[in-house]
């Protein structure tokens, strides 16, 4: 087999697996209300200086009320607290159902505009850094504020190899569970489990001051980012009836998870280096969403004072949800539709042509993730 057919096989039987799993419901525009679309949430930088004001005059009680407004366009919800018919009004209440036209929190870590097609890390545009950058690069860019140095990058790569293994009782319920499971429902279960391992990053055994330890949210992160694609891998390799596979430790990130799903064991197999660029990117394209229904889940978990992995758990089973990163699953089943006939004549190098005839054959549908 020549080295341009051998990664073009892997593909197709990764997607076969991935077929027997997915079933794509149908997506056509009839049946696709606008409530599917998921309302992106305004962030803006922390603190936000005051701008002007808004006049507010009730005409129940004939009073008016000045109410600040930032510089970003927002106003406190609090503030209309003070908007009362009398002592035994508790005030003016917003009701917002879905969030559709409220800021819950401000970030200066990204910002979206999905009408635009803008999507920026920090500062920069996601164009410049699916080009130029790893996604190890830009997870350290979201979470510390600014792209590492060479040698903070060696040691930030380093801090997330060690963490790549993952317990041998997640493998074990990972195991457990049926061939056919759906591979979310896994990851949710295994991320759960996850905080039964690590009981040194449980705040209802450590106390609710532990997070305030740069040192125990750094160890937390790694972990995290470790031993994510472990476990995504192992669950994967659950529904391929194949036994789990040890991370080599001497890849990169985006080589190690093909290396888990593909190496059969091989221990001196090398990912091809194209496959694992695009993985890399498809990682930095998701990394960071803004304030999305899982984002938002893992949040409100955290408030409660909850371990970071519970909090996890949770926002992966909100990405579960078919509304929100199911969109991604959709379109999964209908370029898979497409794709397996025409296996034989695709290549790797043909992604663009690929896209336009899983378009072209969808038979006007509305393609859910495809961004059409």
């Amino acid at each position: 087999m020549s080295s341009s057919e051998e990664p073009f096989s892997q593909v197709q039987a990764r997607l076969a697996v991935l077929a027997a799993h997915l079933a794509a419901p149908d997506c056509s525009s009839n049946n696709l209300s606008s409530s599917v679309l998921e309302p992106w949430c305004l962030s803006a930088q922390n603190g936000g200086s005051v701008g002007l004001s808004l006049t507010i005059i009730d005409e129940r009680t004939g009073k008016k009320y000045q109410v600040p407004v930032s510089s970003e366009g927002t106003i406190r919800a609090t503030d209309l607290k003070k908007i009362t018919t009398g002592k035994d009004d508790k005030g003016l209440k917003v009701y917002d159902p879905g969030y559709l036209n409220t800021a819950p929190v401000r970030s200066s870590i990204s910002y979206i505009d999905g009408d635009e097609g803008i999507l920026r890390y920090r500062g920069y545009p996601i164009e410049e850094l699916a080009e130029s950058s790893t996604f190890l690069e830009v997870a350290y860019l979201l979470m510390y504020g600014n792209l590492p140095s060479e040698s903070q990058l060696a040691d930030w790569e380093f801090a997330v190899s060690q963490h790549s293994a993952v317990p041998q009782g997640i493998l074990d319920i990972i195991q457990s569970m049926p061939h056919d499971a759906h591979p979310m429902g896994v990851l949710v279960s295994a991320m759960s489990a996850l905080s039964v391992f690590h009981p040194d990053a449980n705040p209802a055994l450590r106390g609710q001051e532990i997070y305030k330890s740069k040192q125990v949210r750094d160890k937390q992160i790694a972990r995290i980012i470790g031993k994510a694609p472990t476990i995504a891998a192992a669950a994967y390799l659950r529904m391929a009836g194949r036994p789990p596979v040890l991370p080599s430790s001497t890849l990169s990130y985006a080589e190690n998870f093909l290396y888990m799903l593909d190496s059969m064991g091989n221990r001196s197999y090398k990912p091809n280096p194209r496959l694992a660029r695009v993985l890399d990117i498809l990682f930095i394209l998701h990394a960071e969403h803004e304030m999305n229904c899982s984002t938002a889940a893992a949040r409100h978990l955290a408030s409660g004072g909850v371990d970071v992995y519970t909090a996890l758990a949770g926002a992966v089973g909100a990405l579960y949800g078919p509304l929100h990163g199911g969109a991604n699953e959709v379109y999964t089943g209908v370029w898979l539709r497409h794709y397996m006939p025409l296996k034989e004549r695709m290549a790797l190098n043909d992604a663009d042509k690929l896209t336009q005839v899983s378009i072209s054959n969808a038979s006007r549908r509305r393609l859910a993730g495809s961004g059409v």
